[in-house]
């Protein structure tokens, strides 16, 4: 195999701009990094720009065409996600790939848990993300762009105490399906990645025991891998993609069988 034909396979992005949102870190950050190592010129969104100065210097590690940028947002205020989409296309040169990762929990149950935890969580998982949604349809319906949605295995079997949370992640499975209709027409794939538990600061701070509880529920006997989300991804955004839309990938090591 020549050296052409292997940096083309290695790069099968390049040239184009992905938008990551929650790239500051965990599967995000991974994301942002896999996205630039196969060639995508990566804005990193987080809620502040400087959150993201790690996973910015990692891209520009990972992708030698760098053009890599930063920025921050409130994803769940739509004039200021329209505002930055904008600018990202100004700035970058285009819009072609949309990840929604951005999340937030405020786990309780039901009885105990607050107007104020509950809509927290609606208007940066769900509405955040069809904040940019609604921002990029237009710019990728001209370049027959991609978006992968980050949901949650919670979003379709539920889960006691995370009421909001399975709440949002099920609303953007809905999200997804419904845009993969209006979409499908202009070319444009759009689907969803639901998680089960994977490696991240959330799922770090678990004591030992709790951790060997869970693992023994997963038919895999292990924790997922932040890189393993981004894998997908990598695939949904690649040619593997190209005749996929509207679904939900469950990457969970079992759990919800």
């Amino acid at each position: 195999m020549s050296s052409e034909s292997s940096s083309t396979e290695l790069r099968p992005l390049a040239g184009r701009v992905a938008v990551v949102t929650g790239a500051s870190r965990g599967i995000g950050r991974a994301i942002a990094e896999r996205l630039a190592l196969r060639g995508a010129k990566v804005a990193c969104v987080a809620t502040s720009a400087e959150n993201c100065a790690e996973t910015l210097a990692a891209c520009n590690a990972a992708g030698p065409d760098g053009g890599h940028a930063a920025y921050g947002v409130d994803v769940s205020a739509t004039e200021d996600v329209a505002t930055l989409t904008k600018q990202i296309q100004t700035e970058l040169g285009g819009l072609d790939i949309l990840v929604n990762n951005a999340g937030v929990t405020r786990d309780q149950l039901m009885l105990r848990m607050s107007e104020e935890d509950f809509d927290r969580v609606i208007d940066v998982n769900l509405k955040g993300a069809w904040n940019f949604m609604k921002a990029a349809t237009r710019p990728l319906m001209k370049c027959r762009g991609r978006i992968v949605n980050i949901a949650s295995v919670v979003g379709i079997t539920g889960n006691a105490g995370q009421a909001n949370y399975a709440a949002s992640k099920a609303g953007v499975i809905g999200l997804t399906r419904s845009l993969a209709k209006e979409l499908a027409g202009r070319g444009v794939c759009v689907n969803a990645i639901a998680p089960g538990f994977i490696e991240t600061d959330m799922t770090a701070a678990i004591d030992e025991a709790a951790a060997a509880e869970l693992k023994q529920s997963i038919p895999l006997g292990r924790i997922g891998r932040s890189e393993e989300i981004a894998s997908a991804v990598e695939f949904l955004l690649g040619s593997g993609g190209d005749y996929i839309t509207g679904q939900t990938l469950v990457i969970d090591g079992g759990l919800s069988i």
